[in-house]
Protein backbone atom coordinates (compact mmCIF):
# COMPACT_ATOMS: atom_id res chain seq x y z
CA UNK A 1 0.00 0.00 0.00
CA UNK A 2 1.07 3.30 -0.91
CA UNK A 3 0.07 7.11 0.16
CA UNK A 4 0.17 10.29 -1.59
CA UNK A 5 2.89 12.12 -1.12
CA UNK A 6 1.04 15.77 -1.53
CA UNK A 7 -1.38 14.60 0.36
CA UNK A 8 -0.73 11.89 2.82
CA UNK A 9 -4.84 11.30 3.64
CA UNK A 10 -4.61 9.46 0.09
CA UNK A 11 -3.77 6.68 0.17
CA UNK A 12 -3.86 3.19 -1.97
CA UNK A 13 -3.91 -0.36 -2.13
CA UNK A 14 -2.86 -1.66 -5.57
CA UNK A 15 -2.75 -5.32 -7.38
CA UNK A 16 -0.55 -5.72 -10.76
CA UNK A 17 -0.54 -9.44 -11.80
CA UNK A 18 0.71 -11.11 -14.87
CA UNK A 19 -0.28 -14.67 -15.42
CA UNK A 20 1.46 -16.86 -17.52
CA UNK A 21 -1.22 -19.57 -19.17
CA UNK A 22 -0.61 -22.18 -21.07
CA UNK A 23 -2.93 -23.13 -24.28
CA UNK A 24 -1.04 -26.36 -25.58
CA UNK A 25 2.40 -27.90 -24.66
CA UNK A 26 3.51 -26.68 -27.81
CA UNK A 27 3.31 -23.86 -30.14
CA UNK A 28 1.45 -24.81 -33.17
CA UNK A 29 3.27 -25.62 -36.33
CA UNK A 30 2.85 -22.64 -38.06
CA UNK A 31 5.58 -20.67 -39.92
CA UNK A 32 3.97 -17.77 -38.30
CA UNK A 33 5.32 -14.87 -35.62
CA UNK A 34 1.71 -15.25 -33.74
CA UNK A 35 1.96 -19.19 -33.50
CA UNK A 36 2.34 -19.78 -29.34
CA UNK A 37 1.23 -22.09 -26.97
CA UNK A 38 1.13 -19.56 -24.26
CA UNK A 39 -1.28 -16.74 -23.36
CA UNK A 40 -0.24 -13.64 -20.91
CA UNK A 41 -3.45 -12.58 -18.85
CA UNK A 42 -2.85 -8.92 -16.71
CA UNK A 43 -5.09 -7.97 -13.94
CA UNK A 44 -5.17 -5.02 -11.88
CA UNK A 45 -6.74 -2.79 -9.32
CA UNK A 46 -5.97 0.06 -7.70
CA UNK A 47 -8.18 0.76 -4.45
CA UNK A 48 -8.56 4.60 -3.19
CA UNK A 49 -9.19 4.02 0.54
CA UNK A 50 -10.38 8.07 1.29
CA UNK A 51 -13.31 7.10 -1.57
CA UNK A 52 -13.80 3.59 -0.95
CA UNK A 53 -13.80 3.28 -5.20
CA UNK A 54 -12.19 -0.52 -6.24
CA UNK A 55 -11.29 0.33 -9.82
CA UNK A 56 -10.27 -3.07 -11.98
CA UNK A 57 -8.67 -3.70 -15.31
CA UNK A 58 -7.70 -6.94 -17.37
CA UNK A 59 -5.90 -7.55 -20.55
CA UNK A 60 -5.64 -11.20 -22.42
CA UNK A 61 -2.97 -11.27 -24.98
CA UNK A 62 -1.63 -14.05 -26.95
CA UNK A 63 2.18 -14.49 -26.04
CA UNK A 64 3.60 -13.33 -29.33
CA UNK A 65 4.88 -10.56 -31.10
CA UNK A 66 3.96 -6.92 -29.54
CA UNK A 67 0.74 -8.87 -27.63
CA UNK A 68 3.06 -10.16 -24.75
CA UNK A 69 5.30 -12.72 -23.40
CA UNK A 70 8.17 -13.03 -21.00
CA UNK A 71 11.93 -12.35 -20.97
CA UNK A 72 14.62 -14.04 -19.11
CA UNK A 73 15.45 -11.01 -16.25
CA UNK A 74 19.10 -10.80 -17.49
CA UNK A 75 20.80 -7.69 -17.81
CA UNK A 76 20.63 -7.71 -21.50
CA UNK A 77 16.61 -8.30 -21.08
CA UNK A 78 15.41 -6.59 -17.60
CA UNK A 79 11.90 -7.24 -18.70
CA UNK A 80 10.56 -10.47 -16.88
CA UNK A 81 7.30 -10.39 -17.91
CA UNK A 82 4.71 -7.82 -20.67
CA UNK A 83 1.37 -6.98 -21.76
CA UNK A 84 -0.08 -4.57 -24.54
CA UNK A 85 -2.22 -2.55 -22.73
CA UNK A 86 -6.15 -2.44 -23.12
CA UNK A 87 -7.10 -1.19 -26.46
CA UNK A 88 -7.56 2.62 -26.61
CA UNK A 89 -4.38 2.53 -24.14
CA UNK A 90 -0.84 3.00 -25.21
CA UNK A 91 1.64 1.39 -24.13
CA UNK A 92 2.42 -1.60 -21.93
CA UNK A 93 2.04 -2.94 -18.73
CA UNK A 94 5.41 -4.31 -17.56
CA UNK A 95 7.57 -5.92 -14.64
CA UNK A 96 11.32 -5.54 -15.00
CA UNK A 97 14.19 -5.67 -13.02
CA UNK A 98 15.90 -2.09 -12.85
CA UNK A 99 19.32 -3.63 -13.07
CA UNK A 100 20.09 -2.27 -9.19
CA UNK A 101 18.26 -5.61 -7.26
CA UNK A 102 14.84 -3.38 -7.33
CA UNK A 103 12.00 -3.78 -9.89
CA UNK A 104 9.87 -1.09 -11.99
CA UNK A 105 6.40 -2.11 -12.45
CA UNK A 106 3.61 -0.35 -14.93
CA UNK A 107 0.80 0.23 -16.26
CA UNK A 108 -2.33 2.00 -17.70
CA UNK A 109 -6.05 1.76 -18.71
CA UNK A 110 -7.23 5.11 -19.53
CA UNK A 111 -10.80 4.12 -20.02
CA UNK A 112 -10.51 3.29 -16.17
CA UNK A 113 -8.54 6.16 -15.36
CA UNK A 114 -6.10 3.87 -13.65
CA UNK A 115 -2.32 3.66 -13.89
CA UNK A 116 0.83 2.37 -12.11
CA UNK A 117 4.25 3.71 -12.55
CA UNK A 118 6.22 2.60 -9.60
CA UNK A 119 9.72 1.37 -8.47
CA UNK A 120 10.47 -1.14 -5.70
CA UNK A 121 13.02 -2.44 -3.55
CA UNK A 122 13.20 -5.16 -1.42
CA UNK A 123 13.73 -4.49 2.11
CA UNK A 124 14.33 -8.41 2.81
CA UNK A 125 15.57 -11.43 0.82
CA UNK A 126 13.53 -13.94 -0.80
CA UNK A 127 11.46 -15.89 1.53
CA UNK A 128 10.46 -19.36 0.07
CA UNK A 129 7.06 -20.52 0.98
CA UNK A 130 7.36 -23.91 1.78
CA UNK A 131 10.41 -26.14 2.25
CA UNK A 132 12.45 -25.43 -0.80
CA UNK A 133 10.28 -23.04 -2.08
CA UNK A 134 7.65 -26.17 -2.39
CA UNK A 135 4.65 -25.03 -1.65
CA UNK A 136 2.02 -28.55 -1.32
CA UNK A 137 -1.87 -27.66 -2.29
CA UNK A 138 -2.71 -30.88 -1.51
CA UNK A 139 -2.17 -34.55 -0.09
CA UNK A 140 -2.46 -35.78 -3.31
CA UNK A 141 0.67 -35.66 -5.18
CA UNK A 142 1.24 -33.32 -7.78
CA UNK A 143 -0.95 -30.72 -6.32
CA UNK A 144 1.76 -27.69 -5.71
CA UNK A 145 3.74 -25.13 -6.87
CA UNK A 146 7.21 -23.44 -6.36
CA UNK A 147 6.31 -20.39 -4.54
CA UNK A 148 8.69 -17.10 -3.18
CA UNK A 149 7.83 -13.81 -2.02
CA UNK A 150 9.44 -10.86 -1.46
CA UNK A 151 7.49 -9.77 1.59
CA UNK A 152 8.94 -5.77 2.21
CA UNK A 153 9.21 -3.51 -0.64
CA UNK A 154 9.94 -0.24 0.07
CA UNK A 155 7.63 1.33 -3.25
CA UNK A 156 7.68 4.81 -4.91
CA UNK A 157 6.82 6.84 -8.02
CA UNK A 158 3.18 7.53 -9.26
CA UNK A 159 -0.69 5.95 -9.02
CA UNK A 160 -3.61 7.48 -11.14
CA UNK A 161 -6.92 6.98 -9.92
CA UNK A 162 -10.22 8.89 -10.05
CA UNK A 163 -8.70 11.36 -12.64
CA UNK A 164 -5.67 12.39 -10.72
CA UNK A 165 -2.21 11.36 -10.40
CA UNK A 166 -0.26 11.47 -7.22
CA UNK A 167 3.50 10.90 -6.41
CA UNK A 168 3.13 7.87 -4.02
CA UNK A 169 5.66 6.24 -0.77
CA UNK A 170 5.11 2.88 0.63
CA UNK A 171 5.49 -0.76 1.13
CA UNK A 172 4.49 -3.95 -1.28
CA UNK A 173 4.54 -7.25 -1.13
CA UNK A 174 5.47 -9.87 -4.78
CA UNK A 175 5.03 -13.16 -5.22
CA UNK A 176 6.11 -15.33 -7.90
CA UNK A 177 4.07 -19.10 -8.39
CA UNK A 178 5.22 -21.83 -10.56
CA UNK A 179 2.92 -24.35 -11.18
CA UNK A 180 1.01 -26.69 -13.73
CA UNK A 181 -1.74 -28.01 -11.72
CA UNK A 182 -5.15 -26.66 -10.89
CA UNK A 183 -6.79 -27.46 -7.75
CA UNK A 184 -7.34 -30.70 -6.40
CA UNK A 185 -10.52 -32.52 -7.58
CA UNK A 186 -12.32 -31.83 -4.20
CA UNK A 187 -10.85 -28.09 -4.25
CA UNK A 188 -13.52 -25.21 -4.87
CA UNK A 189 -11.29 -22.10 -4.26
CA UNK A 190 -9.09 -20.12 -1.62
CA UNK A 191 -8.68 -17.82 1.17
CA UNK A 192 -4.98 -15.82 0.54
CA UNK A 193 -3.57 -13.38 3.44
CA UNK A 194 -0.70 -11.63 3.32
CA UNK A 195 0.14 -9.10 6.53
CA UNK A 196 2.84 -7.25 7.48
CA UNK A 197 3.09 -6.52 11.15
CA UNK A 198 4.06 -3.75 12.98
CA UNK A 199 6.52 -5.26 14.86
CA UNK A 200 8.75 -6.13 11.25
CA UNK A 201 7.18 -9.82 10.80
CA UNK A 202 5.35 -10.87 7.92
CA UNK A 203 2.76 -13.69 7.78
CA UNK A 204 1.38 -15.51 4.61
CA UNK A 205 -1.48 -17.56 5.07
CA UNK A 206 -3.33 -19.66 3.01
CA UNK A 207 -6.77 -22.42 3.18
CA UNK A 208 -7.94 -24.07 0.27
CA UNK A 209 -11.36 -25.46 0.38
CA UNK A 210 -13.62 -28.11 -0.19
CA UNK A 211 -16.78 -27.40 -1.72
CA UNK A 212 -18.49 -27.82 0.91
CA UNK A 213 -16.62 -24.45 2.63
CA UNK A 214 -14.76 -26.64 4.68
CA UNK A 215 -10.81 -26.58 4.65
CA UNK A 216 -8.94 -29.40 2.82
CA UNK A 217 -5.27 -27.54 3.11
CA UNK A 218 -3.87 -24.90 5.02
CA UNK A 219 0.02 -23.59 5.15
CA UNK A 220 1.64 -20.71 6.48
CA UNK A 221 4.91 -19.15 7.06
CA UNK A 222 6.09 -16.35 9.57
CA UNK A 223 8.76 -14.02 8.05
CA UNK A 224 10.77 -12.93 11.09
CA UNK A 225 12.52 -8.99 10.74
CA UNK A 226 15.52 -10.37 9.43
CA UNK A 227 14.02 -11.81 6.70
CA UNK A 228 14.03 -16.26 9.07
CA UNK A 229 11.35 -17.94 7.57
CA UNK A 230 9.54 -20.40 9.75
CA UNK A 231 7.05 -22.96 8.01
CA UNK A 232 3.76 -23.06 10.24
CA UNK A 233 2.15 -26.57 10.28
CA UNK A 234 -1.62 -26.51 9.61
CA UNK A 235 -2.34 -26.73 12.80
CA UNK A 236 -0.25 -23.93 14.51
CA UNK A 237 -2.48 -20.92 13.24
CA UNK A 238 -6.32 -20.16 12.92
CA UNK A 239 -8.02 -17.46 10.80
CA UNK A 240 -11.79 -17.35 11.60
CA UNK A 241 -13.94 -15.52 9.78
CA UNK A 242 -16.01 -12.41 11.44
CA UNK A 243 -18.10 -11.03 9.05
CA UNK A 244 -19.73 -11.42 5.86
CA UNK A 245 -19.77 -9.23 2.18
CA UNK A 246 -22.24 -10.20 -0.59
CA UNK A 247 -21.38 -8.66 -3.97
CA UNK A 248 -24.45 -7.07 -5.91
CA UNK A 249 -23.11 -7.87 -8.58
CA UNK A 250 -21.89 -11.84 -8.75
CA UNK A 251 -23.99 -12.16 -5.95
CA UNK A 252 -20.94 -13.88 -4.30
CA UNK A 253 -20.92 -14.26 -0.31
CA UNK A 254 -17.63 -13.61 0.97
CA UNK A 255 -16.01 -13.89 4.66
CA UNK A 256 -15.24 -10.38 5.37
CA UNK A 257 -12.88 -9.84 8.28
CA UNK A 258 -11.30 -12.58 10.68
CA UNK A 259 -9.42 -13.11 13.69
CA UNK A 260 -6.14 -14.52 12.97
CA UNK A 261 -4.00 -16.52 15.74
CA UNK A 262 -0.59 -18.03 15.93
CA UNK A 263 -0.17 -18.82 19.65
CA UNK A 264 3.09 -20.10 19.38
CA UNK A 265 4.19 -16.78 17.74
CA UNK A 266 2.52 -14.53 20.11
CA UNK A 267 0.53 -13.30 17.37
CA UNK A 268 -3.93 -12.75 17.59
CA UNK A 269 -4.86 -9.91 15.50
CA UNK A 270 -8.21 -8.70 13.66
CA UNK A 271 -7.56 -8.51 9.98
CA UNK A 272 -10.21 -5.58 8.65
CA UNK A 273 -11.15 -4.82 4.75
CA UNK A 274 -10.14 -1.34 4.36
CA UNK A 275 -12.64 -1.02 1.48
CA UNK A 276 -15.56 -3.91 1.76
CA UNK A 277 -16.37 -4.17 -2.22
CA UNK A 278 -13.21 -4.74 -3.46
CA UNK A 279 -14.08 -7.51 -6.33
CA UNK A 280 -12.54 -8.28 -9.37
CA UNK A 281 -15.13 -9.15 -12.27
CA UNK A 282 -13.91 -10.19 -15.75
CA UNK A 283 -15.59 -9.18 -18.72
CA UNK A 284 -12.83 -10.99 -20.57
CA UNK A 285 -13.61 -14.57 -19.05
CA UNK A 286 -16.97 -15.97 -18.44
CA UNK A 287 -17.39 -16.46 -14.88
CA UNK A 288 -14.12 -15.30 -13.83
CA UNK A 289 -14.58 -13.16 -10.28
CA UNK A 290 -12.86 -13.38 -6.77
CA UNK A 291 -12.45 -10.60 -4.23
CA UNK A 292 -8.57 -8.97 -3.58
CA UNK A 293 -7.95 -5.77 -1.39
CA UNK A 294 -6.16 -4.00 1.11
CA UNK A 295 -6.63 -5.04 4.72
CA UNK A 296 -5.87 -3.41 8.44
CA UNK A 297 -5.07 -5.39 11.10
CA UNK A 298 -5.05 -4.35 14.55
CA UNK A 299 -4.75 -5.87 18.35
CA UNK A 300 -6.32 -4.47 21.21
CA UNK A 301 -7.93 -2.05 19.25
CA UNK A 302 -4.77 -0.99 18.20
CA UNK A 303 -3.20 -0.23 14.97
CA UNK A 304 -0.45 -3.77 14.60
CA UNK A 305 0.00 -4.01 10.78
CA UNK A 306 -0.78 -4.07 7.11
CA UNK A 307 -1.75 -5.97 4.40
CA UNK A 308 -3.58 -8.11 1.59
CA UNK A 309 -6.52 -11.09 1.18
CA UNK A 310 -7.38 -12.58 -1.63
CA UNK A 311 -10.78 -14.96 -2.03
CA UNK A 312 -11.36 -17.18 -4.42
CA UNK A 313 -14.35 -19.72 -5.50
CA UNK A 314 -17.04 -18.16 -3.70
CA UNK A 315 -20.21 -17.30 -5.87
CA UNK A 316 -22.67 -19.30 -8.37
CA UNK A 317 -19.64 -19.24 -10.99
CA UNK A 318 -16.51 -19.16 -9.25
CA UNK A 319 -14.44 -20.04 -11.88
CA UNK A 320 -10.56 -18.92 -10.37
CA UNK A 321 -7.88 -16.42 -10.99
CA UNK A 322 -5.48 -19.11 -13.32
Amino acid sequence: MVAARDDPGRRFGYQLTLFRVGLVPDPPALDSAWATGQAVMGHAAITDLATGAHVFSEVIWRAAGPLGGFGSGSDDDPVVAFARAPPGTPGRWTVALDGHGGFAIAMRDDARGIALDLALRPEKPIALQGPNGYSRKSAHPGYASLYCSLTRLATEGRVTAGGRTSPVAGTSWMDQEVGSSQLAPEQRGWDWWSLRLGDGRDLMLYVLRRADGGADWRNGTLVGPDGAVTVLEAGAWSAEATGRWRSPETGADYPSGWRVRVPGAGIDVTVTPMVKAAENVSRLVAGLSYWEGPVAVTAGGRAAGEGYVELTGYGPAGRLPL
